[in-house]
């Protein structure tokens, strides 16, 4: 008998975390009784918003009210395993669980990096009320075995997030070729949320020392703080390269933007997984990526994407060096496709996560 599930995240955000939950919950569903909590008026509700949506807030001096609530939900609604996948989650989900009469089991989805021992009281109590973590790369998976003790560990399936090559819509393609004024230039993107630690500001600096090139950059997607914004364009206005960066802001049109690029760049200094790479080589987009953590499991240097040490003398070179190989950019970008389409595959990887929920005890 398939299990009632309940996806949960209550982040702000809209990134990469945020967009596999809507995955799973849009899979899920189609497969069993499977329902979806955030937090009103966020980014991840918004986008959701054909929806049926269950909302909780999050209550950080007071976590028994929402925990309370939560509760109630699972028991009416006969959950009996909760997913969660953003960290800051855990003490409600585990408090929920603790004050239901149902007891549901507990999944967590891990796209964050473990760096400390988990071994005091309060995460030993957290970890003993999860039955299993969804680790989302090898190298996570072996944090979570590295910091949790043994005796409370979890157990712990990795599985991949994966993508598939969504139908683009050319039309579109070109009427957003001509609303940013793109002609022949080459196009390098960036996609994700607009703040610092994306490295945005890498591109823009890296665009500075090609400057003599046709080239251009298309940065998309939503500032999280507007003073990082307003630095990144300032920065533009003192490279004088007001005319080779266009800021798009956010789209849904993901895989239309991305057909404008030449070539995508992940810029982060240590990303989980990397969702945006797989996302961008099943488009058939060359992938230029940060030489640390989750892409290093993704991309072959040199195979299907080029790896690049995170400063922006080295990403100069790697564009360049695209640039001036259209050969070589399409060799790796034909090679990225076959990988994504084949080890990435969104619907291989959902069925093996759905696997793993329908076998938790």
């Amino acid at each position: 008998m398939s299990k009632n599930i309940l996806e949960l995240c209550l982040s702000p955000d809209l990134g990469g975390l945020e967009l596999f939950v809507t995955t799973c919950y849009k899979d899920f569903k189609t497969k069993t009784n499977c329902k979806i909590a955030v937090s009103k008026n966020s980014k991840l509700d918004k986008y959701l918003d054909n929806e049926e949506k269950f909302y909780i807030k999050r209550n950080k001096l007071f976590p028994i009210f929402p925990a309370l609530k939560l509760a109630k939900y699972i028991d009416s609604n006969d959950i009996d395993v909760v997913h969660f996948h953003w960290t800051k989650d855990i003490n409600l989900v585990i408090l929920a669980k603790v004050l239901s009469k149902k007891k549901p089991q507990i999944i967590q989805t891990r796209n964050m990096t473990m760096t400390r021992f988990k071994d005091d009281f309060y995460h030993r109590w957290l970890y003993k009320n999860i039955s299993t973590m969804h680790a989302v790369t090898y190298q996570v998976k072996e944090q979570i075995k590295k910091f949790v003790p043994s005796d409370i560990c979890p157990n712990v399936e990795m599985v991949y997030m994966g993508c598939e090559a969504s139908s683009v819509n050319e039309q579109r393609v070109e009427e957003l070729r001509k609303i940013y004024n793109l002609k022949d230039e080459f196009i390098v993107g960036i996609v994700g949320r607009i703040e610092e630690s994306k490295g945005q500001y890498l591109v823009i600096e890296a665009l500075h020392k090609l400057k003599e090139l046709n080239i251009k950059a298309l940065i998309v997607g939503l500032p999280m703080e507007e003073t990082y914004l307003d630095n990144l364009k300032s920065k533009v206005k003192d490279f004088g390269l007001e005319n080779k960066v266009i800021f798009t802001g956010f789209t849904k049109e993901v895989n239309e933007h991305m057909q404008l690029f030449d070539v995508n760049i992940l810029a982060t200094p240590k990303e989980t997984f990397g969702l945006v790479v797989i996302e961008a080589m099943a488009n058939g987009i060359c992938m230029i990526a940060t030489n640390k953590a989750g892409p290093l499991e993704i991309i072959e240097d040199g195979v299907d994407g080029l790896l690049f040490e995170r400063n922006s003398d080295d990403l100069a070179n790697k564009i360049k060096m695209l640039y001036q190989d259209k050969e070589l950019k399409s060799k790796l970008a034909r090679a990225g496709k076959i990988k994504a389409n084949t080890m990435f595959d969104k619907n291989t990887q959902l069925d093996k996560l759905y696997r793993v929920i329908e076998g938790i005890k």
